[in-house]
């Protein structure tokens, strides 16, 4: 049978929206969803794409451990009444010009104190280290992905974010070259597994959203 590996991309992000958010924050690298205007608010983006997945025979939720990431997530899980598994190996990009320290992140306990979905049994197969350069983040992004399609052969979705959708996508399809994903918010990666060939069969869709940003931003 064929494996399918969906990749989403977090919903729209609070600095993205307010950057003044950055200077008061108590967690600065980690922000959550923009919860304001329903256009670009984060969490109806990531309703959004949990109705999109319903249906499909999805069995395994994976999510980067950054808060709008679990946020996306949690939508999702919610629609498809699955748990979410936390992984390291699916983060942000640690780019040092953009973290001047390794991102500070809520503990696993207080995210699934907010989270109850969250299976705390569950531990990271691929850890993110910082700080790490452009080429790290994707092949680090890349080997999770395959250790997850290797280890859990239903159909299973990861949650991450610009980087990691990049470097998950290629790492599937065995390129090393970067191809032309829409990593757009909240958008969608279909690869599929057929026999030892994995295919690409949707690119970054956003037909699930109401609206879409015109430009994507990766930071």
């Amino acid at each position: 049978m064929p494996q399918t590996v969906w990749i989403a991309r977090h919903g729209n992000r609070l600095d993205f929206v307010n950057p003044e958010w950055f200077l008061t924050a108590e967690r600065p690298y980690d922000p959550p969803l923009y919860d304001g205007d329903e256009g670009d608010n984060g969490f109806i983006q990531a309703m959004q794409l949990g109705q999109r997945l319903k249906g499909e025979n999805i069995a395994h939720i994976f999510a980067s451990p950054f808060l709008r990431t679990v946020q996306t997530a949690n939508q999702v899980a919610e629609a498809l009444d699955l748990p979410i598994k936390v992984e390291s190996g699916l983060s942000e990009w640690l780019n040092p010009a953009w973290m001047r320290s390794h991102p500070e992140k809520l503990s696993l306990e207080a995210l699934q104190a907010q989270y109850p979905r969250i299976d705390l049994t569950y531990t990271s197969r691929v850890i993110a280290e910082y700080p790490e350069m452009g080429e790290t983040a994707l092949e680090r992004s890349g080997e999770t992905a395959r250790r997850l399609a290797d280890e859990f052969p239903e159909d299973i979705l990861l949650v991450g974010h610009g980087a990691s959708v990049l470097g998950a996508t290629m790492g599937l399809l065995g390129v090393t070259t970067k191809p032309e994903i829409n990593a757009a918010l909240c958008c969608l990666v279909k690869v599929v597994r057929y026999e030892q060939e994995w295919v690409m069969e949707l690119n970054g869709d956003t037909s699930h959203l109401t609206r879409t940003e015109k430009v994507i931003r990766f930071h």
